[in-house]
């Protein structure tokens, strides 16, 4: 679901998208949803507020370096490109997507005649809120780094009623460009497997996308022969988890969850309660805010002990996108990159190619979302993927991070196990 700053090390280690084959519906939305003229607009709705903040900036840096690439001067054919970046967090919710402020985001540009295409929810959360309004209004969606399940299917890990709930209209608006969570719960199985662990401690934040991602693991683990024990949920608002910490008697330990629900202090106790365990994460904290000690994150020692899983690559496995890492370093003045701005780059990317694939129906909005979804093979900085009749991305590997100097670091791509990956 999210990522935050990666470090340059000699190289820059950056990076590394109907009916639902098990429940859905058609593709497309909206019927005679033009928008009147050539001006058309694009919104991204991210958090820019809390600890998100930075991965949010770069996803937006991506968002206008493809916008200046491949519509320079905002210019696309005939048509001309507006952006317009949206805030959905507040300061009494920041780190996260608030769901009022989402919901008027998304209102927002349903009621702006020239919306043309929506960026957005960095959080999985914050597109179930998104997503329906901006259905009904047929806008194309598509989002950097949403992979909870059920936003796009009723795969294991959703829950009742997902996704047919989000796409009022029985229409397919929402497509997004990393690998959902029954991807990346088979790839923290297959990693705990590779170490050795016995058994693994497996709790959960409680959000959206912890306790989906959480599903998945333990069905991943049952596939993978791992058993999982001491399920627990945890309280963002607790002052501590040491009582909670004392009931680990396994191996290895593994937190389903992002690093704004007290994920720092979750480790540390974690950690202290069992002092041989191998810790092991997902994207949710793959950040700064909770590799760097200080920044605010797990102390060194425990960093050294942690592993997590993001959905990007390093750059050796991920040559397509030095290019746009080396325009990105020259354009922003930066000697590192947040893999999720390269995400961002590719997110507006896939949109403008989707408009410009629509040609002079360019401002339909149902036309846009008809070349979203016929996306194919499409060579892109990410790799080479498809949008299947879901919205979902074809890519399936993940990036392996361990942490140097109070950042993740890549260490390898996990690739996909089939047999790790629950079906529906």
């Amino acid at each position: 679901m999210r990522v935050r700053f990666f470090a340059v090390a000699g190289s820059i280690a950056a990076l590394g998208l109907g009916v639902a084959a098990c429940g859905g519906d058609d593709n497309g939305g909206g019927g005679g949803n033009t928008v009147s003229g050539t001006n058309l607009t694009v919104y991204s709705s991210l958090p820019l507020q809390g600890t998100s903040r930075g991965q949010s900036e770069a996803v937006i840096d991506g968002e206008k370096l493809a916008l200046d690439d491949l519509a320079p001067g905002g210019k696309l054919g005939k048509y001309t490109i507006k952006y317009v970046s949206l805030d959905d967090s507040t300061a009494q919710n920041p780190g996260t997507a608030d769901e009022g402020q989402t919901a008027q985001n998304a209102r927002k540009a349903s009621s702006d005649a020239s919306t043309i295409l929506y960026l957005g929810e960095f959080n999985s959360g914050g597109s179930k809120v998104s997503i329906p309004i901006l259905n009904q209004k047929g806008i194309p969606q598509i989002s950097p780094s949403n992979t909870y399940v059920g936003l796009t299917t009723n795969d294991p890990g959703s829950e009742p009623g997902e996704p047919q709930k989000y796409y009022p209209t029985g229409k397919r608006t929402y497509a997004r460009v990393v690998p959902r969570d029954t991807i990346q719960g088979a790839a923290l199985v297959a990693t705990m497997k590779e170490d050795g662990c016995k058994a693994v401690t497996l709790w959960n934040d409680g959000s959206t996308y912890g306790a989906g991602l959480a599903r998945n693991i333990e069905l991943s683990s049952k596939q993978g022969g791992l058993p999982v024990q001491d399920k627990q949920r945890t309280d963002k608002s607790a002052p501590n988890y040491r009582s909670l910490a004392s009931g680990i008697k396994t191996d290895c330990f593994l937190w389903s969850g992002v690093t704004g629900e007290n994920g720092v202090q979750v480790f540390k106790d974690a950690a202290s309660a069992c002092s041989a365990c191998k810790l092991y994460g997902p994207d949710g904290v793959a950040e700064e805010a909770f590799t760097n000690p200080a920044k605010g994150g797990i102390p060194a020692n425990v960093g050294a002990r942690t592993k997590v899983t993001v959905a990007t690559l390093g750059l050796k496995d991920l040559p397509d996108a030095k290019p746009v890492v080396d325009e990105f370093k020259k354009k922003y003045g930066t000697a590192s990159v947040d893999p999720y701005g390269i995400y961002g780059y590719e997110t507006m990317a896939l949109g403008l190619d989707a408009i410009k694939r629509a040609g002079d129906n360019a401002n339909d909005r149902e036309k846009v979302i008809e070349e979203i979804f016929n996306t194919k093979d499409r060579k892109s900085v990410l790799g080479t993927y498809s949008i299947d009749k879901n919205g979902d991305t074809t890519l399936t590997d993940y990036g392996l991070y361990t942490i140097k100097a109070g950042l993740p670091a890549y260490d390898k791509k996990i690739v996909a196990d089939p047999n790790l990956i629950p079906k529906g």
